[in-house]
């Protein structure tokens, strides 16, 4: 008998050890060259690094760490991650986001979500917003374990879809110790009731048959159809909700095709999985982040800013809402000029630096 027990607890103890090593995490980091790429600048403060680690399940995430060059990289330092609008990829808007606070003495690093850019994930293009909230909690993993960053000093910065997703991951990460939105996206609601509530049940309903029929087309081998996102096409029946998303993705301003070559370019999701975010729910359970600090940035012209005050309202304290005057939501994707840096440096200055 107690033979067999010890069989049994030396085959365990071998299990262990062999998932231990499976799962080790292969960290790469390279210096890129150069100052300009493609939809944002960098500045000679700044080094860039192209790097991937792994999230829990072993997918490869991307992104772009800045450091800025004046920083002791024997000490300690506080970091910030910055998340892309959904079904935009690292280079359309985080990267802006994770220069500037770069160049204001922040190691920062922006990555592409799983199934988008240069991250791992088949299809390209689904949604699946828990492996989302998963790779922000893997960008902490990756920080954390940085020999010049204070993992006890990490903050987090959600832009448009993003923001929902950083809220979710918030909600069950404590490492994110500061969080801040802006124009902020609460995906759950936007799929299921669209902007203002606009989308009736029997229309949601229709779009969740439509996603369960080509699941049968995809499962048979057929073509992946996608869906949503941005025109390629202007007319004169172009809503402007469209025309302002068209004047950032589909223009020199903000127009971006990732390495993996994605048929669909980008904010385009795959029609299939596009209604997971119907059982997505990110502010929920808010005000359980308190009391950890939140920021919510906003544009007074927004069409989304019914998700980020609605989000001021359930979160709990300490937690600011700022309206940008004269700004759409787009706007705050990348014109460094309405853009409230100062604000940002401010909070995660006092949040991650001063309580050091």
């Amino acid at each position: 008998m107690k033979k067999s027990i010890l069989i049994a607890l030396t085959t365990v103890l071998s299990y262990v050890t062999v998932s231990a090593q499976s799962t080790s995490n292969s960290v790469q980091m390279k210096e890129i060259s150069g100052k300009k790429y493609s939809t944002f600048k960098v500045s000679d403060k700044v080094t860039i690094y192209a790097v991937t680690f792994k999230n829990q399940y072993q997918m490869a995430v991307a992104g772009h760490l800045f450091i800025p060059n004046n920083m002791d990289r024997k000490t300690k330092n506080p970091a910030i991650i910055v998340g892309h609008p959904m079904g935009a990829v690292k280079e359309q808007s985080a990267d802006v986001y994770a220069s500037n606070m770069a160049d204001r003495d922040f190691i920062t690093l922006a990555i592409d979500l799983s199934f988008w850019g240069e991250s791992e994930g088949e299809p390209r293009n689904a949604v699946l917003p828990d492996m989302y909230a998963e790779d922000f909690s893997a960008a902490v993993d990756f920080l954390g374990t940085r020999p010049f960053v204070d993992r006890n000093n990490i903050g987090i910065i959600g832009i448009c879809g993003s923001g929902s997703f950083v809220i979710s991951a918030a909600k069950i990460d404590p490492r994110m110790k500061a969080i801040a939105t802006v124009s902020m996206y609460d995906m759950g609601s936007a799929s299921r009731n669209a902007l203002n509530h606009s989308q009736t049940l029997e229309q949601r309903k229709k779009n969740q048959a439509e996603a369960a029929e080509q699941r049968y087309v995809e499962f048979s081998g057929g073509e992946i159809k996608y869906t949503g996102g941005t025109t390629h096409k202007l007319d004169e029946n172009t809503h402007p909700i469209q025309r302002e998303f068209y004047e950032f993705y589909r223009t020199s301003r903000g127009e971006y095709t990732p390495k993996s070559g994605s048929p669909a370019n980008t904010t385009h999701p795959t029609l299939s999985s596009n209604t997971k975010f119907n059982n997505f729910y990110p502010f929920n359970d808010i005000e359980t982040i308190s009391p950890r600090p939140m920021l919510f940035i906003t544009g007074d012209k927004a069409h989304s800013r019914e998700f980020s005050e609605d989000a001021y309202k359930r979160a709990g304290q300490p937690k600011e809402l700022v309206i940008v005057p004269n700004a759409g939501h787009v706007d705050l994707y990348d014109k460094t000029d309405l853009i409230p840096f100062d604000k940002l440096e401010a909070f995660f200055a006092k949040h991650l630096k001063e309580k050091r």
